[in-house]
């Protein structure tokens, strides 16, 4: 098997030690890098209807769900693999904790498919250096390397800065997050593009990405979209 790239690689060597399928068990047939057998590959791709806008759950796909007419978000739309529970969950989890890389290549894999729309520049979530420093890499930024490697879009690692360390959003309802990251960004240069995806790994009230469109659409760019694992509501829609 031909490796192209870092990401295959690591999903290659993965595979050589587990060449079965991590959902079912069953081997992987496929000649392709793949931690899923096709059938379990498939299960990812199930058809849930979803705001285009904000991309949480409907009832029927829609534009806009009557949440986003009423107060519509910065970006323009938000693409996502599914929402943030097993298997999906699961995933997230091993790459952002156990520090398994290669997952950042498979995880995109699964997102862009979805992607109907080709932006100019893709640029990441950025991570202040002191979490940086304690986790050794920014989950965001590998995602999005794989995605922009994939769909052969050029790939910002410059655009912006976090100036601020922040406490960990996890629990914090929309108001405290917004208050959490206020100021705690930098756009370092005019983007001279009109079109600029934002990638995160998992978006729950999206205070966070709303603070970067707000950055990019003050500096002219005229479209912002999300790509994103998971999406997840707010805490206090949990039930």
């Amino acid at each position: 098997m031909a490796i192209r790239s870092a990401d295959h690689l690591r999903t290659f060597i993965a595979n050589q030690f587990n060449a079965h399928c991590q959902l079912c068990r069953m081997p992987i047939e496929s000649k392709l890098p793949s931690l899923w057998c096709h059938h379990c590959h498939e299960h990812f791709f199930q058809a849930i209807a979803r705001c285009e806008s904000c991309g949480l759950p409907t009832l029927t796909p829609t534009p806009a769900c009557g949440q986003c007419l009423a107060n519509p978000p910065k970006w323009h739309r938000l693409y996502c693999v599914g929402d943030y529970q097993p298997p999906l969950s699961h995933y997230i989890h091993q790459f952002k904790y156990q520090k398994k890389f290669w997952h950042a290549s498979n995880l995109a894999q699964l997102l862009v498919p979805r992607i109907n729309s080709t932006p100019d520049l893709i640029c990441y979530v950025p991570m202040h250096w002191r979490r940086y420093w304690m986790r050794g890499f920014n989950q965001s930024e590998l995602l999005a390397r794989s995605i922009a490697r994939s769909m052969r879009i050029p790939l910002s690692h410059k655009l912006f800065s976090r100036t601020k360390a922040t406490k960990q959003q996890q629990g914090l309802d929309r108001e405290q997050r917004e208050k959490n990251l206020h100021q705690a960004f930098k756009l370092n240069c005019l983007p001279k593009v009109k079109h600029v995806a934002i990638v995160d790994d998992v978006v729950t009230t999206g205070s966070t990405v709303e603070q970067l469109c707000h950055l990019l659409l003050e500096a002219g760019v005229e479209t912002v979209d999300i790509y994103c694992i998971c999406r997840t509501p707010e805490p206090s829609d949990r039930a």
